[in-house]
């Protein structure tokens, strides 16, 4: 039962790191198509990470991975990625003050969060994901249980631990600086000196103040 756990676990994280990392290039190709500038995205301060499509990832790999259709993956697809997005966007607002998307310009959007055209768009992946993706993971599945892996799975996990928990804090620490909130520990101090707003503001280009 522990070994299990364990493997589950490792999967999980590793799924949560691909779909970060292609999340990334997509968002990278996405600007390059309709912008016809190269736009580097990032959600975290450290690496080529965008975490709601590794949170998108392995909200597929958990509930579209046993359906069989792809009508039913579609569906499934669009009301999972809407709701991620929707919500994503929702605990930015509260918890940092900002917003890195928003749709009041289209079509059936919902508060600005979330459109019917990205929805269709989250199930399209659903359909890629299942067609493709999943087949690939299945076959990397054994590789979980190599000591090599589990032992350079630990070192990223913490990596990656690091990352989020220092990337929310210098967001949360930027907002109160936006609110003219003076540092009320040698913390605060620490992240006005490393993540300063010009930093962060060029890592974060996509993201509005609200």
């Amino acid at each position: 039962m522990g070994k299990k756990i364990v493997n589950f676990s490792i999967k999980i994280f590793w799924i949560f790191v691909i779909g970060s990392v292609f999340g990334f290039f997509a968002e990278m190709l996405y600007a390059l198509v309709y912008t016809r500038t190269l736009e580097i995205r990032q959600g975290l301060i450290y690496g080529p990470f965008i975490q709601i499509y590794g949170m998108g990832a392995v909200a597929y790999y958990i509930l579209i991975s046993n359906i069989q259709e792809p009508k039913k993956a579609f569906v499934s697809g669009m009301i999972m990625g809407g709701s991620l997005e929707y919500l994503c966007s929702f605990f930015q607002e509260i918890f940092f003050g900002t917003i890195s998307w928003e749709y009041s310009h289209l079509f059936m959007n919902l508060n600005g969060r979330t459109s019917l055209l990205y929805c269709f768009y989250w199930g399209i992946i659903a359909i890629v994901y299942l067609k493709m993706i999943y087949p690939a993971f299945q076959k990397m599945e054994p590789l979980v249980e190599k000591t090599g892996v589990r032992i350079f799975t630990v070192f990223f996990m913490l990596f990656m631990t690091f990352d989020i928990v220092i990337s929310c804090m210098a967001g949360n620490r930027q907002q109160e600086r936006r609110q003219n909130i003076p540092a009320k520990s040698s913390m605060d101090e620490f992240l006005d000196q490393m993540y300063p707003d010009e930093l962060l503001d060029r890592i974060y280009n996509n993201k509005k103040n609200v």
